[in-house]
This record gives structure tokens, sequence and C-alpha cells, in this order.
């Protein structure tokens, strides 16, 4: 129902008056079922909210994916599937909000393998201040995804051996010292362990040593491949992988739509 603007005026009032009395009264709950009935009265908007007059977690995590949508998107310059980051954050706040304990830091490594490895395709975001830490920048995919040196991965895998990269949400662990080859030498980074949380599509990550590491043939202009690692440039690894150890999260995207289709963490954020 529409109602005139006096009549909206005199309802607007009436709901400030019950969040001034929210803010006064010891003990009472802003959110509570009378002043989300008088919100959603005025709004026109339909309330979301569980038996105790909270809001629900599905509604929670649509808020908050919306709410970093808004802030983040115009951020990044080029993605290969406009749902790419929906799904990254809508994966984050759900997660977060059946795990709470796991996430210890509010950052998220996000990287889109539906563009080529010519192409700056990460990102590192602030999921509390929605704000950009680092991006875009480039990130290598496994061998096993393409047969080209250089492109678009095509084959994710979650198996043993399969050198292949592996999509959906992961959480962070613990830093250590890799050592890796390129090119038949040797070299050193610094190296961030990865558990997989996305069940069937990447929870082999830590038997499989995928691991976010730093990669001398990660250059600012293009990447080459990994053994399934979400490699970056060795400075930028040295730099951003202590800040998003033990606790923050990282989501690796693709257009595929087998995952897609079957990733617990977007199906249940949806």
């Amino acid at each position: 129902m529409r109602y005139p603007k006096h009549m909206q005026n005199l309802l607007i009032g009436a709901a400030a008056a019950l969040v001034a009395g929210s803010f006064v009264v010891p003990g009472h709950d802003q959110s509570g079922p009378v002043l989300t009935a008088a919100t959603a009265f005025v709004t026109g908007q339909p309330a979301s909210t569980n038996s105790t007059g909270a809001a629900s977690p599905a509604a929670m995590v649509s808020t908050s994916t919306k709410s970093a949508l808004t802030a983040l998107a115009a951020s990044v310059t080029k993605l290969s599937q406009p749902q790419a980051l929906e799904d990254a954050f809508h994966s984050y706040y759900a997660y977060k909000s059946e795990h709470p304990s796991d996430i210890k830091k509010p950052y998220l490594y996000f990287v889109d393998y539906g563009l080529p490895s010519t192409e700056a395709r990460g990102y590192v975001f602030d999921m509390e201040s929605l704000k950009v830490v680092d991006g875009p920048f480039t990130v290598a995919h496994g061998k096993g995804s393409s047969t080209s040196r250089y492109g678009v991965p095509t084959k994710f895998s979650n198996a043993t051996g399969s050198n292949s990269t592996s999509l959906g949400l992961y959480v962070t662990r613990a830093l250590y010292a890799f050592h890796g080859k390129t090119g038949g030498k040797p070299y050193q980074s610094v190296g961030l362990q990865l558990d997989g949380v996305s069940t069937g599509f990447n929870d082999n990550a830590l038997d499989r040593h995928v691991v976010a590491h730093g990669a001398p043939y990660v250059t600012p202009t293009k990447a080459g491949r990994s053994e399934g690692c979400p490699a970056m440039e060795p400075a930028r690894a040295q730099r951003l992988l202590p800040e998003l150890a033990d606790g923050a999260m990282v989501f690796l995207f693709a257009p595929d739509p087998n995952w897609l289709a079957g990733d617990p963490w977007i199906s249940t954020a949806a």
C-alpha cells in the first residue's frame, strides 16, 4: 500500500521514536520484533526474521553480500562472468555464518580463473572495511588445468597428482618456508597452507600441498603454470601472505558448470 506523504512522515517519526527508545532502555534489543515490524511497515519491505525477531542467517548473508558488492564491485576492473564476485562474497559470508570461530582475519583472496594468465585476475579484499587491500595482480594456475603455458584454464581437479587448480572456498592455515623448482632451478618463497572447504572440489588441498606462494614465473604481466597453486609474484607473496595466514579465506572462481552447480557454499549462500 502506498501512503500519502504526510502519513509517511508520521510513520517514519513513529519508527524513529522506537529506535531512540531502544538506545535509552537498558538491555533493550534495538532489532526486536516491534522495531522490525515498524521498519518493514514504513519501508514497505518484508521483514526476514526468525522466531526471536532477529534477522535469519540467510538474510544476514544476503545483506552482507549486497553491501560488499556495492562497496567493491566498481574496484574490480574485469570479470569473466558477472556472478563471480557475488559467488565469492556469498560463499565467504555463508561459511563465516556457520563457522565463525574459523575466520580470525577479515581478508578474502579472490582469483577469477575465467580470465587468462596474461591478465591480472587476483585481488585481496578486506571484508570488514570493504576495501581492496591489493589487486588486480597476476596469479598462476595449475599446469594440469591448461595445455598451453599461457591462457585460460579449462580443467579443474581435486585429485592427487593432477597438478590442477581446485576451485572453491579455502580457509588459510600456517605460513611455512616453501621450496620449489622452475626451469630446473630451485627457488624459495614464503608459503601459506590452504584448507579446502568446498567438499568434493578442493578438500584434498592439504594432502596435495596446494598452497599460496611466491614464484619467479609470475610477473606483473603474465603468470606461468604451477602444480595447482594460486602462486603470485615473490615480492607480493612476501608482503601479503603473512597478513592472510591463520584464518583468512581464499576463493578460486571459474565458469565451470559442474563446480558452480555443486559447490556447497555457493548453494548454501544462494
